[in-house]
């Protein structure tokens, strides 16, 4: 563990060392304002919630979440440091796991930077502060996920822009697999149960579910298992890409 935490500093300060940490913040807190207010309508709607703010966070993710992801191995390939991390006396699954938690700590970074806005709420009313905490600990488990399916998806190439266009799209289809359009087009074809499975697929579902102050054991289960399955698979292709 000890060997995780190293990898794990190093790859966290990276992010600081660079000015990629100040403008990925600024650009969040921006978005997320400018949704907040301005397409929320957080003080037109005169309810002490969050609502209008949380609503916008899977589509906040999805093309700021591949932003941070991108770089975490196709950079490594690109500048051929990938062949010297895997001769240190580091395990695939420290650099892996490393990676992947220094990203998630810096995404929560950006969302802990925002409890400005739950102090504001409860100094205008009388917030449900339980909503709010499932609330922030769905986006954090929402921004997990797609972190783990962009680093998983930069293990596959070298190109940080191909990295980021693969991430956004397959996280696109993971907040759109329980809706209608989707379902219809498998349904006509496919057999009842996995239509259901692909529904339960759908991040969009699970957040949601979250951010109203419910949570259930399935949507925490699914949240793990999205992120366990894809670190997986990264470590795969790493090892796969590293032996061709």
């Amino acid at each position: 563990m000890s060997t995780t935490i190293a990898v794990f500093r190093r790859e966290f300060g990276a992010y600081f060392n660079t000015p990629l940490a100040a403008v990925f913040l600024v650009i969040f807190l921006f978005l997320a304002g400018l949704f907040t207010f301005n397409l929320g309508a957080f003080y037109d709607r005169g309810q002490a919630d969050l609502r209008p703010f949380f609503q916008f966070h899977p589509w906040l993710y999805l093309f700021l979440v591949p932003a941070i992801s991108m770089r975490l191995w196709a950079e490594e390939r690109r500048t051929g440091t990938i062949e010297l991390l895997t001769t240190l006396p580091l395990s695939l699954r420290d650099l892996v796991l490393g990676k992947f938690l220094a990203a998630w700590a810096f995404a929560g970074v950006a969302l802990a930077l925002t409890t400005p806005l739950w102090i504001t709420v409860s100094w205008l009313g009388d917030p449900d502060h339980g909503v709010i905490a499932a609330a922030y600990l769905g986006s954090l488990l929402m921004a997990g996920a797609f972190l783990a399916i962009g680093a998983c998806l930069s293990a596959l190439t070298k190109n940080q822009v191909i990295a980021f266009v693969l991430c956004v799209v397959v996280c696109f289809l993971f907040l759109l697999s329980g809706f209608g359009i989707v379902l219809d087009f498998f349904s006509g074809w496919m057999a009842e149960p996995l239509v259901r499975a692909i529904a339960s697929l759908s991040v969009l579902t699970h957040f949601e579910s979250m951010s109203r102050g419910v949570i259930d054991a399935r949507d925490l289960l699914f949240f793990a298992s999205t992120i366990v399955v894809f670190l997986v698979l990264n470590a795969i292709l790493i090892d796969w890409k590293k032996a061709s």
